[in-house]
């Protein structure tokens, strides 16, 4: 377990997520934390969505990034989506150059359970390890809910374990609440944590190991 520090380098930093407002709620701080850091964001999900996809952009001009929404299927059904359709949704949303970092879902999602999540995360592994997204790291959000015991929480143990500062923190649940207009008494609110969390990879085959070590274990 490891604190962010901030760093004077500016990085080209991906984060390719389900929806708007997951970069928010997951990594909202670290962005906020390097505001030097050439910031694109990719969300799959909700670009026909009148509500959402407005919200998303001005939030990503407070955050100081860029970024671009595709539309994948997203109903409450979840039903399960073909991985080649996710990867090309990805490749399709996110410039193609080399990214000193990535940052996406968790394999096993963030709470119990999006499958959206878990298809994303996946995708973006394969395509990392295929060579068709080139980054120098990945890293992917450590969060857990006990099962939804409670909500979502920063896992300790992950590499990276960064409790935010008051202000940032303060301005992560102002977009949550202002800006994508989640009431104070929604999960969405009650959940923005305090502390981000990350596990870190450096080599495409130590991530892909490490998922296929997951999926067994499920």
């Amino acid at each position: 377990m490891h604190p962010e520090t901030p760093t004077v380098l500016k990085k080209k930093a991906a984060v390719v997520v389900a929806h708007p407002d997951d970069e928010t709620l997951w990594a909202g701080g670290t962005i906020l934390f390097h505001p030097q850091w050439d910031w694109t964001v990719a969300g799959l999900c909700r670009a026909s969505d009148p509500d959402r996809a407005p919200k998303f952009f001005k939030v990503l001009q407070a955050l100081g990034a860029q970024g671009v929404l595709g539309d994948l299927e997203d109903g409450p059904e979840q039903t399960p989506l073909p991985e080649a359709e996710v990867e090309h949704q990805v490749l399709s949303l996110l410039p193609a150059q080399h990214y000193d970092l990535i940052i996406t879902h968790h394999p096993q999602g963030e709470y119990t359970r999006h499958r959206r999540h878990e298809e994303v995360s996946r995708a973006v592994i394969a395509l990392w390890a295929a060579g068709k997204l080139e980054a120098t790291e990945l890293w992917v959000f450590a969060y857990e809910d006990g099962q939804r015991a409670y909500y979502p929480e920063a896992v300790p143990q992950a590499t990276i374990y960064h409790v935010l500062e008051k202000e940032i923190w303060q301005r992560k649940y102002a977009l949550m609440t202002n800006t994508y207009g989640f009431r104070e008494d929604s999960w969405e609110a009650a959940t923005t944590p305090l502390a981000e969390a990350f596990w870190c990879f450096h080599h495409p085959q130590e991530a892909l190991q490490w998922l296929h070590t997951l999926s067994a274990s499920l």
